[in-house]
């Protein structure tokens, strides 16, 4: 690539309107304890120099850690270069609680702790049910309260249970979703049952987890992690190498090629896999490999 940047292309997310790009910075590998919190902030900087521009992340993330480390690298006006999103329902000391004060308490501890006004998204994270998130003074509920108060502009559900996603949208109050680990190269269940009925509504979607938890990272997988996707990485790794091709750049840009999701999110835990992840995502593939991946699949 030598000195030029490869723009990562954007997309409209849904009817927020955001453009946002393709590929951007997910919170939770910044958050861990091995991470110092110069290597955090110098991850978060290097991925909005690429030009990535939206930044998410959760209470639940190393314990409020990867907060604390985003809120220190958003300083000095970096948090004007990036839409911002963090999470409800998941804070390590409430988590679980949808109650409207319990969604307001830990807004407010997201904002004092990333050293800002106001978030660009706010997403419910992780109910196991919807019943207490959309109950009157329920977490939904609140969440329309603070959009009006200007503390979040947009509102959002990141959880596993497509059916859930599909109450929330329904509401007709939620603006984006977060799927994850439903839209990779070992499983693409998000596309037969959500990324449609979403569109249909013009909902943000937004895909978690591209890489499968490291599988698809491009390091040799374990054929006996999460049966049977280890076995299934391993099968594509091995196809990759043997077509002098990097898993990850395929694997990244698998989920770039489908136009009904508006944003991938990778959890780069310092500069070096944020830069790793972007040249994952621009690095050209001829459009043959492709052909041949979509047979073996």
């Amino acid at each position: 690539m030598g000195n030029q940047v490869v723009a990562l292309p954007r997309r409209r997310l849904g009817r927020t309107g955001l453009e946002v790009t393709a590929l951007s910075m997910g919170g939770a590998g910044v958050g861990r304890d091995n991470v110092t919190d110069d290597e955090a902030i110098e991850a978060v900087h290097r991925a909005i120099e690429l030009g990535m521009n939206y930044l998410d992340t959760s209470p639940l993330y190393g314990a409020c850690e990867s907060e604390r480390r985003i809120g220190l690298a958003l300083a000095d006006g970096w948090r004007e270069k990036i839409y911002l999103a963090t999470k409800t329902g998941t804070h390590p000391d409430w988590r679980g609680d949808f109650s409207a004060s319990t969604t307001r308490r830990s807004v407010e501890n997201s904002l004092r702790l990333l050293d800002t006004d106001y978030l660009d998204v706010c997403l419910i994270h992780d109910p196991d049910t919807m019943d207490p998130v959309i109950a009157k003074g329920g977490a939904l509920e609140e969440l329309q309260q603070m959009r009006e108060e200007g503390m979040i502009r947009f509102i959002g559900i990141g959880v596993r249970e497509h059916e859930l996603h599909r109450i929330a949208i329904e509401t007709g109050v939620v603006d984006v979703i977060l799927t994850f680990l439903d839209y990779t190269l070992l499983r693409q269940t998000a596309a037969e049952s959500l990324l449609s009925f979403a569109a249909q509504h013009d909902i943000g979607v937004i895909n978690g987890s591209p890489i499968a938890m490291g599988l698809l990272s491009g390091v040799e997988p374990d054929v006996t992690a999460r049966p049977p996707e280890g076995k299934r990485a391993h099968r594509l790794w091995q196809w990759a190498a043997d077509n002098n091709q990097n898993l990850l750049n395929l694997a990244i840009q698998f989920c770039l090629r489908q136009p009904l999701i508006h944003m991938n999110l990778t959890g780069s835990k310092d500069a070096a896999e944020v830069e790793q992840n972007f040249a994952a995502a621009t690095t050209p593939v001829p459009e043959e490999i492709w052909e041949q991946l979509a047979a073996i699949m």
